[in-house]
């Protein structure tokens, strides 16, 4: 049967929006990671590089909705913004620090491997926020993924204990993230889109790294001439992590959460072939085996999803007609009662 001009036109734009925030993703970790690692452009400063991103993020996120009206600000307090804002961009700054100091000790490859535990991490803190029921088959698969990244992490050729623990920090930082604003935003009935969520978490991102950088890295940046920006690199760089926040919404608006999440398993094969033949990482056939396991657990939890997915959708479809059938039931047994309690003539 041949497919309909309008369905062969959504599937292509489906795969369009994939292939976007893939291209945009894949750009934005070996950008970065040309940037802070020390065989490559050399600049070490993991702190420096995400507050120049939250700048350049915020600074365009306000002039898109205070000066070129793109899109409307979403009202909300100050003490809701300080209650729930306030701590999600704490946590965001914290995975974005992590995540790429990890890039100055670990490859590309293995950062991707260990990525493969967000899924453990989100059901474990849900659990712990009680937005998650226990299941013992789930949690089964959850050991399969974690075992999998164990194996890969033995076979892993360049094991550095600070990159594994700065990059296990910053997904344990973004599970908490996501759960939070399944609970702080999304309960409260508020949407960000990646323009409004830069509008208000960038700034405080800004915020909270400015206390570590102070610390950390500006002594150090004010000693060398480092400290002078290349704004060709620091601008592209930064352009390209605007626009994967702008895929993201792309991505998720037209297709669905799950969908980014099967692109992402695509996205990190690529960056294995990509950090092994163009990079030259090393990748053991250990750690193809143990992510390979991870891999497949991570399939199946997505597949898992789908179903639910599914499911509460078929129970939604189902409900306006159980309940247009209970109304039309309820009124013929009303019929039957008046037709009873109507004296005989």
């Amino acid at each position: 049967m041949a497919l309909s001009s309008a369905l062969v036109k959504k599937v292509m734009l489906s795969y369009t929006y994939v292939a976007i925030w893939i291209l945009l993703s894949f750009s934005v970790i070996v950008y970065n990671k040309y940037i802070l690692d020390r065989k490559l452009y050399d600049w070490p400063f993991p702190i420096s590089l995400t507050m120049i991103h939250m700048a350049f993020c915020s600074s365009l996120a306000y002039l898109l909705i205070n000066v070129f009206k793109v899109v409307e600000p979403v009202s909300m307090s100050r003490e809701f913004y300080f209650k729930s804002v306030v701590p999600i961009g704490a946590l965001y700054s914290l995975s974005l620090w992590f995540s790429n100091s990890a890039y100055i000790y670990l490859s590309v490859s293995f950062i991707q491997m260990l990525k493969a535990l967000m899924p453990v991490a989100v059901y474990s803190i849900g659990i712990l926020f009680n937005k998650e029921t226990f299941r013992s088959n789930v949690m089964a698969n959850m050991v399969s993924i974690t075992a999998g990244v164990a194996i890969a992490a033995y076979g892993e050729a360049r094991f550095d204990l600070s990159g594994v623990l700065l990059q296990l920090g910053a997904v344990g930082f973004e599970a908490t993230r996501l759960v939070l604003i399944q609970i702080l935003l999304t309960s409260a009935g508020i949407k960000l889109n990646p323009i409004t969520s830069l509008y208000y978490v960038a700034p405080c991102c800004l915020v909270f790294l400015s206390i570590p950088w102070a610390i950390m890295e500006f002594p150090i940046l004010r000693q060398t001439s480092s400290f002078h920006l290349d704004l060709f690199i620091f601008g592209t760089n930064s352009v390209c992590a605007f626009a994967l926040n702008l895929a993201v919404f792309l991505l998720v608006g037209k297709t669905s959460a799950l969908t980014m999440n099967v692109a992402g398993v695509v996205k990190d094969w690529l960056l294995i072939a990509f950090s092994w033949s163009v990079i030259k990482d090393t990748v053991t056939p250990i750690n193809l085996f143990g992510y390979g396991i991870a891999f497949l657990g991570v399939g199946y939890y997505n597949h898992a999803k789908l179903q639910a997915l599914k499911a509460s959708e078929a129970a939604t479809q189902a409900k306006p007609s159980q309940q247009a059938d209970e109304e039309t039931g309820k009124l013929l047994d009303e019929k039957d009662e008046e037709k009873n309690q109507s004296p005989t003539k």
